[in-house]
């Protein structure tokens, strides 16, 4: 039997027009081999694992601006195997406590993060010493939404400083929470869903920018209005 050159391990493939049939990203059709199998995504480890033992295919499929996950393709045998040697694994004393001291690090990391997250929100808004109880409103609200692990917020993403994911965070609390974003209808017109966001952007900013000059804002005040109904 001649053996199968691997799968590059960077490429990533899309579901074929049928049943065991993949898409390269050039286009080109490919039939999974018989004796593999789809594993679907939800377990990194055994996932982590199969894809460093050998030949394997990793698919996703794009709907709209977002990628989902389809699985990994790999020998059936390769794939029962791992699956059998990592339940071992876990069913171990070690493991369990491995385990506990992980989540008791990310637990730290996690807090330590939110506490940071927090204090750069509240640097940005800077409110005049008036509205200083209600700028740790916001901070609280916006720091609860954004910060949970899995949120895929921008707080999430550490490719900008903290500094810009906490102004970027704030300002898209405020785009859904104090405007009618939510409840717009906006033309499918290339750009135009941008231009509206920055549009309200800076209506949020101009409003906050009240706060930090310690202006009345009137008891109209969208911002006062969402944060009253926390």
């Amino acid at each position: 039997m001649p053996k199968r050159s691997p799968a590059k391990a960077a490429v990533t493939y899309s579901p074929g027009p049928s049943e065991n049939t993949i898409r390269s990203p050039e286009g080109r059709v490919i039939k999974i081999p018989q004796d593999f199998e789809l594993l679907p995504p939800g377990d990194a480890g055994l996932t982590r694992r199969v894809k460093a033992a050998g030949e394997h295919y990793v698919v996703a499929e794009k709907r709209g601006r977002r990628t989902f996950s389809r699985g990994v393709y790999a020998p059936s045998a390769t794939i029962a195997q791992i699956r059998s040697d990592l339940e071992a694994e876990r069913s171990t004393d070690a493991y369990a406590r491995k385990q506990e001291a992980s989540a008791r690090r990310r637990e730290k990391v996690q807090t330590e993060y939110v506490e940071d997250f927090r204090g750069s929100i509240l640097a940005y808004l800077d409110f005049a010493p008036q509205y200083a109880e209600m700028a740790e409103q916001l901070a609280d609200a916006v720091t609860a939404h954004a910060t949970p692990v899995g949120s895929g917020t921008v707080a999430r993403t550490k490719r900008i400083p903290i500094e810009d994911r906490a102004r970027a965070a704030v300002i898209a609390w405020m785009r859904h929470q104090t405007t009618g974003y939510d409840d717009m209808v906006i033309p499918r017109v290339k750009g135009k869903r941008r231009e509206v966001r920055r549009m309200l952007a800076e209506r949020s900013k101009r409003l906050l920018a009240r706060y930090r000059k310690g202006e009345p804002a009137g008891a109209d005040c969208p911002l006062q209005k969402a944060l009253s109904q926390r």
